[in-house]
């Protein structure tokens, strides 16, 4: 498959999320629609070094396909990772960025004819709220939905009260944020025991896991300790 083509992306807006996160609106002055496919991403050439290996830095796409020539991506800060620190201090609105894509088979595989459990930490959460506003924008056929969101404080949930009002509006749809640093109203503790709870009885299901590496490599062998199959897992892995 050939390369995709480097653009340039103009960001319009920037909206901090938490204290460490920011949402980053960029348009695609050259096409008239920005096409992709919910849960894949973009790759952003930063002039943070000589070599370009070294300067290129994958996000997946947090918004949905809308017809408009905007897309939306969210970054937390690594205090230590040169591409973050680049974007978060240099990077303003009007700033231009050169990226690559859309790419990536993360994506929904139709029919949604099993259960779907959506099991992410942090950012992670980006390709799955992209691929639920889809499902519910084009009304696409699909059994139960639960999205695990972990995080380690409130103040660090992402998209809270979005994902809150598609429980109301989305059928089937169901949102588990779970705190492993923080006691309150909600879930506390790591993700993994929530899905081993609702899949206790091993009802068919589907299994999309994306995150940090500890995560997911957790994740994958607890599900498949519950006695599902290898192809019903799939994995977006972060860093």
């Amino acid at each position: 498959m050939a390369l995709l083509p480097w653009r340039k992306g103009k960001v319009i807006r920037i909206e901090n999320e938490t204290a460490v996160t920011k949402r980053y609106w960029i348009e695609v002055p050259e096409l008239t629609a920005f096409d992709f496919i919910p849960g894949q991403f973009v790759t952003l050439d930063l002039p943070i070094h000589e070599k370009a290996n070294k300067r290129w830095r994958s996000y997946s796409i947090a918004s949905w396909p809308d017809g408009t020539n905007v897309f939306e991506l969210i970054i937390v800060l690594d205090k230590k990772g040169a591409g973050t620190n680049y974007i978060f201090e240099e990077v303003t609105v009007g700033s231009e960025l050169i990226f690559r894509g859309a790419q990536g088979v993360f994506t929904l595989k139709e029919p949604l004819d099993k259960d779907l459990f959506l099991i992410c930490t942090g950012t992670g959460i980006a390709p799955f709220r992209s691929m639920v506003q889809h499902i519910k924008n084009k009304n696409i056929p699909h059994k139960n939905i639960t999205l695990i969101f972990g995080c380690r404080r409130k103040d660090t949930i992402l998209y809270y009260n979005e994902m809150k009002e598609l429980t109301a509006s989305l059928p089937g749809f169901n949102y588990i944020p779970t705190l492993s640093r923080e006691e309150w109203e909600g879930r506390t503790g790591y993700v993994h025991p929530v899905y081993e709870e609702l899949c206790s009885d091993k009802k068919p299901a589907a299994f999309m896991l994306c995150g940090w590496r500890g995560m997911i490599d957790e994740a994958k062998q607890r599900i498949l300790d519950m006695g599902y199959d290898a192809k019903d897992i799939h994995v977006e892995i972060y860093g």
